[in-house]
């Protein structure tokens, strides 16, 4: 395999995921199991992601996300599943950041190929609604 991602291709396929949140604002940790599968569709891949969420009380109940990635100069554009446009990213460099802001919320991302294919996205989210660290790792299926 390449030392990191070079396009967006790079991504398509199955992908095993572990997500640890750390919410602060609530005083818990969550924990989220499951599957990201990114296929071709609409000009670039559609992420879709499922799996069990264990929340603080230990109560587990199912997930899913979904969001459009396609190729943007150099790096990626994530787009949420109706088209808005939620950040994009460098493929380039050691580690490519990205920001969205949700008023009044404020969403960092850090994205790390350093071990590709495994690869994580850690995010910071603050604003008067959420204080939270979520970080997921991604490895090939």
């Amino acid at each position: 395999m390449a030392d990191a991602p070079a396009s967006l291709g790079d991504f398509e396929g199955i992908w095993h995921l572990e997500r640890e949140i750390d919410d602060r604002r609530a005083g818990e940790t969550l924990r989220l199991s499951g599957r990201a599968e990114l296929v071709p569709a609409r000009g670039g891949l559609d992420y879709v992601e499922r799996g069990q969420l264990t929340l603080g009380d230990g109560q587990v109940v199912e997930a899913e996300r979904r969001y459009h990635w396609r190729a943007d100069g150099g790096g990626i554009a994530v787009e949420f599943a109706d088209g808005r446009f939620f950040h994009a990213f460098a493929l380039a460099g050691a580690a490519p950041l990205a920001h969205h802001f949700c008023d009044p919320d404020s969403y960092d991302v850090r994205y790390d190929f350093a071990d590709w294919p495994a690869w994580r996205a850690r995010w910071r989210v603050t604003g008067p609604r959420k204080d939270y660290l979520m970080e997921t790792l991604y490895r090939r299926a």
